[in-house]
């Protein structure tokens, strides 16, 4: 089923499944999956609705491959009650093997070595099979660290995200008994967003689908937006290849957007060429044009957003719950957060596992997970001394080598902490009391949650230093500590009879992007383009479109990347019902620095002539002189090479440009489409003073290269200090100076 966005392809899913209950297929043949917790309770809420409470299992991937590694853990060398580590406790443990291992990593980081063994696991490339490229230095530190890193999660029986498929396509893989039970199990397999599955998702379904052929996958290449956590769009672009006999069924209405928007998102998309063609129609009316609007900076931008839903909201035309704002990165929601606090308008930020992230709601979670598995070497290690016991590095350093040369937990080391070599008696002795707290704690492990969660924080006294202190911070963390409580309570009402540990753990460590999103609550949602996938909202502001932004940096000179760019684009377009406004800022500060900046190519993509262009406050930078500029000066879609000779020179390569039209400061006014056009510079020579960032490498006629080691101020008044190899450090205004950027 190939739907495009709007299309209602989760009724043609929940009906699909409903359809096969009324011709008699059991539920627990039906086997439905997707990507995001919302998305499969929202689904199995209305199976249960439309089929009068049948209960078919319905799973996102990952809980799917959870629940079949509890069954089939010694398949794959884990027991049954393993601990999924997340990004943050993976990360550490890869940590600690490059360091017991002396693994050296030249000047990779720790992030960029676990996000290559990620790209492997999902390529279904496991630890003895991984070969390092020949000059690559980063795989020859991966084939060295991605064994050692398996072998310590395997050893604490725990796995990371990845794992959750890896394991299970490997098993469906290599053992064909299980293989085929399973696929008897599952007869009829359902996938939503099969655009995108990665090669482990593709295979699992592969494997399911062999002696039973009934899969239906619905999804949109259009869609694809998670290229980067190893979503390979090629699994439906090459659907009818891998099933010759499939049907494909095409939902091409809309009833969600109004024509205006489907117009401007179906041109741009229409730029790609890794896709399926289809048109996209609906009977919904024209509604009001898509508004693309240039601020002078992105406060201008905030404010202006800021300021529209405030007015809206008190004329009675819109609640809050009716907007949404979405960026490309988190760090853009600063100022759109301080405006709308100074408009006085409720908003969430949608963060999805933050929650979870917290180092208090970590710290007592760790608890829970050395309860449920005691070889949990990660979890012991952030309890034994949290809170602090008097047991130093030294000692947990000793204890670990302990458990390392006896084939043991640090947890079975600790027990026997009076053995341990180089252990002095005092450490040893609180060494022995946390592990008897363990021992206790354990005893609880099928009581109900809140009364778990309440004995730890008793037995610990975590909250004591907390309720004992005058800190915002403390009481913050002290407040997200009873909110855990409130969790744990929540989730012992809807999970009576208690025993549960292990299934609540497994719910936070899965958590998703959006399951901290509150559809009902009546405020203003903030999000990433990414996170907003699946959604919708009557008026959706999208802002920063702007190179480097949206299309993002790493993208630009790679097409298959800056297609999934253009898809992201598109998604955020569909997600707008009533309206959309687009917005980019002259001048926008992001990572510290001032920039210029230079608008999306993608808008030169869009339906302009049809769309509302408008400007919004004053740029203080440079002289007007755009509206000199002629339509045909840059073409219909692309930039020419032609430069008007009044414009400001561009700064070094790769820096981004100006976009100086003129403004009028009075009151908004309507741009030309010409304008528009002739906002999209030809690269040029020369640097402007805010170009220059912190650390660059710069040229001076008599001094040679020199290194920024400083800056301060900001446009003509800007200042930098350069450290010169033979001159010493110097400091100039950088509007006037005769320094140049050498490289980034």
């Amino acid at each position: 089923m190939l739907a495009g966005p709007g299309s209602g392809k989760t009724r043609v899913v929940t009906h699909r499944i409903a359809h096969l209950l009324r011709e008699g297929v059991r539920p627990g043949e039906i086997l439905a999956l997707t990507f995001t917790n919302k998305a499969s309770d929202e689904m199995r809420t209305r199976v249960e609705a439309l089929t009068r409470g049948a209960r078919v299992w319905v799973s996102t991937f990952h809980r799917f491959g959870a629940r079949l590694l509890r069954e089939y853990a010694s398949y794959v060398g884990l027991t049954p009650n393993f601990t999924i580590y997340d990004v943050d406790d993976a990360r550490q443990t890869l940590k600690r093997v490059i360091e017991a291992g002396g693994i050296r990593t030249a000047h990779y980081s720790p992030e960029r070595i676990a996000a290559a063994i990620s790209a492997a696991k999902n390529q279904l490339i496991a630890f003895d099979q991984y070969q390092p490229q020949i000059g690559s230095p980063l795989s020859q530190i991966v084939a060295e660290a991605y064994p050692a890193y398996q072998q310590r999660l395997l050893a604490s029986s725990a796995v990371d995200f990845d794992d959750l498929l890896l394991h299970v396509a490997t098993l469906l893989y290599q053992n064909a008994d299980v293989r085929a039970e399973l696929d008897a199990r599952h007869r009829f397999v359902l996938v939503d967003e099969y655009q995108d599955t990665n090669r482990a998702q593709y295979v699992m379904l592969r494997a399911l689908s062999i002696d039973y052929p009934n899969l239906a996958a619905t999804g949109d290449p259009d869609q694809s937006i998670y290229g980067w956590r190893g979503a390979d769009i090629r699994n439906i672009l090459q659907f009818e290849s891998d099933f010759p006999d499939a049907k494909v069924v095409r939902l091409e209405q809309n009833y969600r957007s109004t024509k205006s928007i489907l117009r401007v998102a179906d041109q741009l998309i229409g730029s790609n060429l890794r896709r399926k063609a289809k048109s996209l129609f609906t009977d919904n009316g024209e509604g009001a044009p898509v508004k693309l609007v240039q601020y002078a900076t992105q406060d201008d931008e905030a404010r202006s957003i800021a300021d529209e839903i405030a007015n809206e909201v008190a004329a009675g035309r819109r609640r809050p719950r009716d907007f949404a704002i979405f960026y490309r990165v988190n760090a853009l929601s600063r100022s759109l957060e301080r405006a709308l606090r100074e408009q006085g308008v409720p908003y969430q930020m949608v963060r999805g596992q933050e929650f979870y992230q917290r180092k208090e709601i970590k710290d007592v979670l760790a608890y829970c997970q050395l309860i449920n598995n005691p070889r949990d070497d990660q979890a012991a290690l952030r309890t034994i001394n949290t809170p602090a016991r008097g047991i130093g590095r030294k000692t947990i350093d000793r204890l670990a080598e302990y458990a390392y040369l006896h084939g043991l937990s640090l947890l079975d080391a600790a027990r026997r902490a009076e053995q341990v070599e180089g252990v002095n008696p005092r450490s040893a002795k609180s060494v022995a009391q946390y592990a008897a707290l363990i021992d206790r704690l354990s005893n609880l492990a099928n009581a109900p949650l809140e009364e778990v969660l309440g004995t730890i924080l008793t037995e610990t006294k975590y909250r004591e230093p907390l309720q004992d202190s005058d800190s915002e911070e403390d009481l913050n963390r002290l407040a997200n500590i009873e909110e855990l409580l409130t969790d744990a309570r929540q989730f012992d009402e809807a999970h009576p009879g208690g025993g549960r540990l292990e299934e609540y753990l497994e719910s936070a460590w899965l958590a998703n992007e959006t399951d901290d999103w509150q559809s009902e609550s009546d405020k203003v949602t903030m999000m990433t383009l990414h996170a907003a996938k699946g959604l919708e909202f009557p008026v959706v502001y999208l802002v920063a479109f702007e190179h480097g932004l949206l299309p993002h940096e790493r993208s630009i000179n790679d097409e298959e990347q800056l297609e999934e760019e253009r898809r992201l684009a598109f998604v955020g377009i569909t997600r707008a019902r009533e309206a959309l406004q687009l917005s980019y800022a002259v001048h926008r500060d992001f990572r510290g620095q001032r920039r210029r900046t230079v608008p999306s190519q993608f808008l030169l993509e869009m339906p302009r002539d049809q769309m509302e262009l408008v400007e919004v406050g004053r740029d203080q930078w440079y002289p007007p002189n755009w509206d000199d500029i002629g339509d045909d000066a840059f073409g219909d879609d692309e930039s020419s090479d032609e430069l008007d000779a009044s414009r400001p020179a561009r700064s070094a390569p790769g820096a981004l440009e100006p976009f100086t039209p003129n403004l009028v400061p009075q009151a908004p006014k309507v741009m030309t489409a010409a304008r528009l056009a002739g906002a999209l510079p030809a690269p040029t020579s020369g640097a402007a003073p805010d170009d220059f960032v912190q650390g660059m490498t710069v040229m001076h006629p008599e001094h040679g290269p020199g290194k920024i080691v400083a800056l301060s101020g900001a446009g003509k008044n800007r200042r930098a200090t350069v450290q010169f190899a033979t001159a010493g450090q110097r400091r100039f205004v950088l509007a006037h100076s005769p320094l140049r950027p050498a490289s980034r």
